[in-house]
């Protein structure tokens, strides 16, 4: 008998071999297989007649009847072609297919069968090459929205379907729903056996809606409970209360003046640590661009806490970024007569003991007022004494559960305070920070230049590489920013279609991808062997990555080939160039972050967006780039023009299958209200029960708990 927990072998037609693909998408248990939703739609419904079609890169559906009878041949390359003649009532095409002979016997002449792909134009005729096919004129006929799934090398759609379809039949009519019976009706939801048989097998475009809403609300509803139930019982009644607030010291270390929103959000932070001890502790999150000022914000809040008495941790992602608020902290706090500390992964057992030792003892000698690390601070055997301040640093790369570990390294219930540098547009607050009080930094430091920003396409690429020559021979340094990884990286069996607009996400005809480690090496080897030059991604090991940043930091690489893993990275005051390869593939507030990478130091920088897409759409976003460097307009028109898919995670997946914020359907989910109303929903529960500990809610807590992610490992 199937359970949720089967592993995935249990299931007719998957061995070893099978179950090692489906693993290498994230499916291992008979659970997974109903959680692995398709990342788009194939509209198989909408017919297409042959004579009318446009042949416009786009694969549709055609209803034709075999016309004559089918051959196989054979090349020269020893492929195998089968072709044949299929015709509608008005025209006719020719249809082919590769290496497989058996269809020769598969079609009959005078039979109809509805084909899906793209329809091509040879000369005079018409071609449909290795196209989905489907005969009608059965008791049952197929279904118009077909779904299509994230695939992998050894794994077929038929077998995905397969496997899926079985899960669906063994576990849903067992399926327990977690959601209150109350909030489902209140909100006009469906259940969770529906949502889940029509986001893989919807009947029509309604039933999706229906299934993808109920879903998305689950992700928001669920997230936002999350920080509550990982915390426990724990009451939060019982904040620390701070007395001292006298900045002045603090801001006479600064090189610079405050500008007014940085003095704000510092007002802000004061008034919630002042609160009497029976508020909740602070738990405010500073948004705002690249180079905004956010980082002096939390060192305020760090000098308060040890002004005060107690001592604060600051968790970043990624060692390099650690070991970058360190270097900016550790003088200054040194100077305030405060010791700051650093603790990460790669250090020494002697090393980590020193510090764990210094974040218990009451000794001046050995005393730590504020320790910054990576996830380290989250490791067994980390305790903080006096624990009073807790402050991370790009908060979406850490898991609900990791966050909620971070308090638990203290005794008493310790502000929280994260910065996030992605400014986000006011009605995705609620699914992103609904727990968090937001303050945003809206103005830039006065002196930091702005980037002049350029669209240009492939025609132009002797010229780009004559300027990324010239930047360096004048002492700069360049990011070239790809989408993907490696080549191929793209879905495997991708049968192409236009993605369904408006009921989950709109995909577009786009340009191939550039590959980062391809295209580093070309460069290498090609126009720029004579100047060093690395590449960088998230595949790294933690130490390669940390290497290749500070070599490019210290300048010893003048050119970096990356993948997005550098949208959060080190200060580079020296890099003048950003080149984004594929500009297409990326939302306007991930281009706007990269763009924040250049410009930091004395050099005139530039920013130049590659792209080769024909897209109307496309061709309007890169046009909002170049006319304006306002976050927050771009990331308002990044929500009305993509949908808010690109401020919950990176590019290279249309839907994407997010671990870390838990959001598998909410990146790609227009319509807003639903993250209002999960808010509404979630803010009634947390005042009635918010750890989740009544019986009636036993279900909706485990549910809560298994949609947090802890496994560091996948956040890079």
């Amino acid at each position: 008998m199937l359970t949720l927990t089967s592993p995935v072998t249990d299931i007719n037609g998957i061995g070893k071999t099978r179950a090692e693909a489906l693993a290498r998408v994230g499916i291992r248990t008979a659970s997974d297989l109903l959680w692995f939703f398709p990342r788009a739609y194939q509209d198989r419904g909408d017919v297409r007649e042959i004579a009318m079609e446009q042949c416009d890169g786009y694969a549709h559906s055609f209803v034709l009847t075999v016309a004559t009878q089918p051959r196989n041949a054979r090349l020269k390359n020893r492929m195998t072609l089968t072709k044949f003649r299929a015709a509608d009532e008005k025209s006719s095409t020719e249809v082919v297919f590769f290496n497989q002979p058996y269809l020769a016997t598969f079609f009959k002449v005078g039979e109809e069968y509805r084909f899906y792909g793209k329809l091509q134009r040879a000369k005079s005729n018409y071609v449909l090459s290795s196209p989905a096919y489907e005969p009608l004129g059965g008791e049952v006929p197929p279904p118009d929205l077909v779904p299509v799934y994230r695939m992998t090398e050894g794994l077929t759609r038929k077998a995905l379907e397969k496997a899926v379809h079985t899960a669906i039949d063994a576990l849903l009519p067992s399926l327990a729903d977690p959601l209150p019976a109350e909030i489902r009706e209140r909100r006009k939801l469906c259940t969770l056996a529906y949502a889940i048989n029509h986001i893989h097998r919807p009947k029509d475009k309604d039933a999706l809606r229906r299934a993808a809403r109920r879903l998305v609300f689950d992700e928001v509803f669920f997230r936002l409970l999350a920080v509550a139930v990982c915390s426990g019982s724990r009451p939060r009644d019982g904040g620390i209360r701070f007395s001292d607030f006298d900045t002045e010291r603090f801001l006479s270390c600064q090189p610079f003046k405050l500008t007014g929103a940085q003095e704000r959000v510092i007002d802000a932070i004061c008034r919630d640590l002042g609160k009497n001890g029976t508020v909740p502790p602070m738990n405010r999150i500073v948004v705002g661009d690249v180079g905004s000022g956010k980082t002096v914000c939390a060192q305020a809040a760090m000098y308060l806490a040890a002004k005060n008495g107690y001592r604060s941790m600051l968790m970043a992602p990624t060692e390099i970024l650690a070991r970058q608020h360190f270097a900016d902290t550790e003088p200054m706090m040194k100077k305030l007569g405060y010791r700051t500390a650093l603790l990460c992964g790669s250090m020494k057992p002697r090393e980590k003991a020193q510090v764990l030792r210094g974040l218990i003892s009451d000794d001046p000698a050995e005393k730590i007022d504020m320790v910054i690390g990576t996830h380290a601070l989250i490791s067994d055997g980390v305790k903080c004494e006096r624990l009073g301040l807790i402050v991370t640093d790009e908060q979406h790369r850490f898991g609900v559960s990791q966050r909620a570990a971070l308090s638990d390294r203290g005794d008493e219930s310790p502000h929280i305070l994260v910065m996030s540098a992605t400014p986000i547009p006011r009605t995705l607050s609620l699914a992103l920070y609904g727990d968090l009080d937001v303050s945003r930094i809206d103005e830039m430091p006065p002196g930091r230049q702005k980037v002049d920003t350029f669209a240009v396409n492939e025609s132009y690429r002797d010229r780009l590489n004559a300027f990324i020559r010239k930047n360096v021979e004048e002492g700069g340094q360049v990011y070239i920013v790809c989408p993907s990884v490696e080549e191929r990286e793209e879905e495997l069996e991708d049968e192409g279609g236009k993605e369904l607009e408006g009921i989950l996400f709109a995909e577009e005809s786009q340009p191939p991808l550039k590959a980062a480690v391809q295209y580093a090496e070309e460069l290498k080897n090609g126009v720029f062997s004579d100047i060093p030059l690395a590449f960088l991604h998230g595949r790294m090991k933690s130490a390669e990555k940390d290497a290749v940043m500070l070599a490019f930091a210290r300048g010893e690489i003048k050119i970096l080939v990356s993948t997005t893993v550098i949208e959060v990275g080190v200060n580079v005051p020296n890099a003048s160039l950003m080149i984004v390869e594929n500009a297409e593939r990326f939302g306007l507030s991930q281009l706007h972050q990269l763009r924040g990478r250049v410009g930091r130091g004395a050099r005139k920088s530039y920013c130049v967006l590659v792209s080769d897409s024909e897209s109307e759409n496309a061709k309007k976003r890169l046009a909002i780039m170049k006319k304006t460097c306002d976050g927050y307009e771009i990331a308002e028109t990044d929500l009305e023009m993509r949908g808010p898919g690109d401020f919950f995670a990176g590019v290279g997946q249309k839907l994407r299958q997010h671990g870390d914020t838990g959001l598998r359907l909410a990146a790609s989910w227009q319509d807003t209200e639903t993250f209002t109303e999960a808010d509404e929903e979630a803010r009634l529960m947390k005042s009635v029960d918010p750890a989740l500990e009544k019986e009636e809610h036993s279900l909706l807590r485990k549910a809560v708990l298994s949609s947090v992610d802890t496994d560091y490992a996948k956040l890079n």
